[in-house]
């Protein structure tokens, strides 16, 4: 990340931000991400994001009460038919076909396709389409274990899920503000796409958590190319890594060659099961993993910078 990136950054948040994603769902990301804000809040003010806003789970994992916030409205056209001649020019321009034009006839829209990319308001000729908002979503905030939780909802049926990500995010630069946290941590969804990227973006380091799996090591790799991409350091965390302890050996022999550090190797155990059932974080069904949490921040500061800033 560059200097003036930084910059701009800290102007909003004096403390460090720590990406949690992994590309492949179910690699326990969640886990790792709930795992370390715990550790982190033993000294540190910390801030977890649940940037998963279409299947948001740490506030289970961390057993904590949501409460709602605040509500993300996303921008959506409204049409006056008064003004309108059905040239049909709305529809032609509307990549997601949230506009249906049949000839002589006015468009018929489909508000729930819509992403609000507002490109039929600026086709329209006429300036028969104003607009209007629709709501996709909630803000919740917890706090559990001395970790405050904010996690976004995509309401179900839209599709904008980049966006309240991105919502998400400016509403944690404001809460890290009134908390003066001094570390954030972001956990993503999974994939590569637009909410991923809303959750990586201006973040001072990145903690990719896989599992020896050929389709995961294939995620890895894809995640770690938008890390690159951005200029974010990363580093990378092999959770049941003795599941298949050949392929791990593939996954360390990829980091080796790519110069990436390995932060940690988490085995795989009924605890981590229990945790799930129970809805309680991994630490709490046996203070033993504490230790193992504890190596990978050291890991994270050893191969970066970012204690500096705390």
């Amino acid at each position: 990340m560059s200097n003036n990136k930084k910059n701009l950054q800290n102007e909003v948040f004096n403390g460090v931000k720590i990406a949690v994603t992994g590309g492949k769902g179910g690699t326990g990301k969640s886990m790792v991400a709930t795992s370390l804000a715990i550790e982190y809040a033993k000294r540190y003010i910390t801030l977890l994001v649940d940037a998963d806003v279409e299947c948001p789970n740490d506030h289970l994992l961390l057993s904590v009460k949501r409460k709602k916030n605040e509500t993300v409205y996303q921008a959506i056209p409204k049409w006056d038919f008064k003004k309108c001649t059905k040239c049909g020019k709305c529809a032609d321009v509307c990549k997601q076909d949230a506009i249906i034009f049949a000839k002589d006839k006015y468009p018929a829209f489909v508000k729930d396709v819509c992403i609000g990319c507002k490109a039929c308001l600026v086709a329209c000729p006429t300036k028969a389409i104003s607009e209007t908002k629709k709501e996709i979503g909630e803000i919740y905030e917890g706090k559990n274990f001395k970790v405050n939780l904010i996690s976004g909802e995509l309401k179900l049926g839209e599709l904008a899920s980049g966006e309240i990500v991105a919502e998400v995010r400016k509403y944690a630069d404001k809460i890290s503000q009134q908390l003066k946290a001094e570390m954030l941590l972001v956990d993503s969804s999974a994939g590569v796409g637009c909410p991923v990227i809303a959750s990586l973006v201006g973040t001072d380091y990145i903690v990719a958590v896989t599992e020896p799996t050929p389709s995961a090591l294939h995620d890895l790799k894809r995640v770690l190319y938008l890390a690159r991409h951005f200029q974010i350091k990363h580093g990378i965390v092999i959770n049941k890594y003795d599941l298949a302890s050949s392929f791990c050996l593939e996954i360390e022999k990829f980091a080796e060659e790519k110069g990436i550090p390995i932060l940690g190797k988490i085995p795989y155990r009924k605890d981590f099961v229990d945790a799930t059932i129970r809805m309680k974080p991994i630490l709490e069904i046996n203070p033993e993993y504490e230790k193992l949490f504890q190596e990978i921040i050291v890991n994270i500061e050893m191969n970066n910078n970012l204690k500096q800033n705390l």
